[in-house]
């Protein structure tokens, strides 16, 4: 599951998804050409990936910093069909993803929970008894929802029962409703992990910084190695641009490009403990200016989210504004006002930017997050536009348009194989079978000396591929000495050794969601983590302490500080 195929002269090699087979990998793309070369490793590049790969095309990806980076590991972190958009009559867009929820879930259950979600109505809101009765019905109908999964009504008494913290002057009900919980940046991971099982090149902190061409045609790409800043070509037959918000950017590199053009919109997301906020019950509710907010138990916290503003800024660092902050206060403090959150009880918090595709005149919540794929003269494929749920779709569209070109040339790839094709970690038999699958790796962590619930808790996130990092509790038995403990030991190593880790940061956000969620473990274990790394990637003292700082500028972007 995290072995990297590569062919070279008939031979075929091994070569573990790590930090340690980057050198090789990239030998590997010098002289390797390819049928495609995906430029961007967020969600939608990794299910390109894994859609080409599966398909037996010979495939690489680069990726400017670490996989999910961007707009994939800062989302609201659910695979949801959209409720909203049958508001704004996007009838055909909820059909679509809402079908893909499911689809996700069964390839990959250990990433992705099915999550009941109560929409109170009130006397004065958005939402009456009927058109939320109506409105579920027909999302129902258009996602394809399993009967176990349709939607109920409930009373008064029922939704204060489901989440006693909601504002009781004029409730009247709620419709109740399922949607899915992800760890998106974990979803991308699993999905990049089995795209390379299938054979595709992927390689984090990559810039393409040109592209080369003949005849006015493009043939490859310029990458620069951002941690080496060396630089060294790559050739494709055909190259696909998806880099969410950087999607202008890079097109901004090639001679022709249509008069489509990106708008970003920023969403931000607060967290607090349960302590402070003790939500039972996962709530989508209206806010007093008319958008809606999700408000999620996750982990021992709560978080609530997002706004929708335009945003002009670097994408690689949105930044939180006290506007920001202050508009999910209110929300909170306007659904549930017997809760009297503060400022001072945010624990952490994370921005994203939402690559939406242009609309004269449109506000940000206005904007479609329809997907859309342009084409240049040049050759170069750009997908723009759409959302964390239809990631495996619009992977299957672009590279169903690449297997057309390549058709003209009498190659056949065939259709896509990603619709029952499970993520990594996803090898249990289907989602049903899973929580059998849970009590027997509990049982099993005990003789690698895990506890039965740290066994619960390393399968439930690692799904099959939790053998490997238990075999980490056997490892940490041999060492003469080591400042972490068991389970961080071993989710830190497969990160490592499996995960193409890079830096600290990639750890504690994008491995584990920590900084987000559990900032205080990261502020405890963030020193010996740091040492343990530098050990084990022979950091020198300047290196270390270029990673330190970048670790305790994300803590205290986290924690509004600065």
């Amino acid at each position: 599951f995290t072995i990297k195929t590569v062919h070279m002269e008939g031979t075929t090699l091994q070569i573990p998804f790590s930090y340690f087979s980057r050198e090789k990998i990239i030998e590997q793309m010098k002289s390797n050409p390819y049928d495609l070369l995906i430029i961007g490793g967020g969600i939608t590049g990794a299910g390109i990936a894994l859609d080409a790969a599966s398909r037996g095309m010979n495939v690489a990806l680069v990726e400017m910093q670490d996989f999910a980076a961007g707009t994939s590991s800062r989302s609201t972190k659910l695979v949801h069909g959209g409720l909203r958009y049958l508001k704004q009559l996007q009838v055909g867009l909820v059909a679509e993803v809402g079908k893909e929820r499911a689809i996700v879930y069964e390839n990959g259950p250990h990433v992705t929970t099915p999550e009941w979600m109560l929409l109170p109505f009130y006397k004065e809101g958005t939402f009456g008894k009927w058109s939320t009765s109506l409105g579920l019905k027909v999302y129902d109908f258009l996602a394809g929802v399993k009967k176990s999964e349709r939607r109920k009504m409930l009373s008064r008494e029922e939704a204060l029962k489901k989440e006693p913290l909601l504002k009781k002057a004029g409730l009247l009900g709620g419709g109740y409703y399922v949607e899915y919980r992800t760890d998106d940046a974990r979803l991308t991971i699993e999905v990049m992990k089995k795209a390379a099982e299938k054979g595709a090149h992927i390689v984090n902190y990559t810039k393409a910084v040109q592209f080369l061409y003949q005849d006015k045609k493009m043939i490859g790409v310029v990458c620069e190695d951002v941690l080496t800043k060396q630089k060294f070509h790559i050739k494709a037959k055909t190259i696909v641009n998806a880099t969410g918000p950087w999607v202008d950017e890079v097109r901004n590199k090639d001679y022709s490009k249509n008069n489509k053009r990106l708008q970003l919109t920023k969403g931000v997301h607060i967290v607090i403990d349960q302590t402070k906020f003790p939500l039972k019950q996962a709530v989508y509710f209206d806010t007093p200016d008319g958008r809606m907010v999700f408000a999620i138990p996750r982990d021992g916290k709560a978080y609530v989210g997002t706004t929708d503003t335009f945003y002009s800024d670097d994408p690689i660092r949105p930044y939180i504004t006290e506007e920001d902050r202050e508009y999910l206060l209110k929300a909170i403090d306007f659904m549930f006002p017997d809760v009297g959150v503060h400022e001072e009880d945010i624990e952490s918090s994370w921005a994203g930017v939402r690559p939406l595709i242009y609309e004269e005149g449109k506000d940000p919540s206005e904007i479609s997050r329809k997907d859309e794929i342009w084409e240049s003269d040049s050759g170069l494929i750009t997908i723009a536009g759409g959302k964390l749920t239809g990631y495996r779709k619009m992977a299957e569209n672009v590279v169903d348009l690449v297997v057309k070109r390549f058709a003209k040339e009498g190659r056949n790839f065939g259709s896509c194989r990603t619709k029952t094709l499970p993520i990594s970690g996803g090898d249990i038999g289907g989602s049903y079978k899973f929580e059998s699958f849970i009590a027997k790796a509990a049982d099993q962590a005990v003789s690698y000396r895990f506890t039965k619930e740290e066994g619960k808790q390393l399968a439930r996130l690692y799904g099959s591929n939790v053998e490997t990092v238990f075999s980490y509790g056997q490892q940490f038995e041999q060492l003469k000495e080591c400042p972490l403990p068991r389970i961080l030991y071993a989710r830190l190593m497969y990160a490592i050794e499996h995960e193409m880790v890079v830096k600290p940061v990639d750890f504690f956000i994008r491995r584990t969601g920590a900084v987000y969620f559990h900032i205080h473990m990261v502020e405890t274990w963030k020193e010996p983590v740091l040492q343990w790394m530098a050990q084990h990637y022979g950091w020198d003292e300047n290196e270390m302490e270029q990673y330190r700082k970048e670790l305790d500028d994300e803590i205290q972007k986290a924690r509004f500080s600065v």
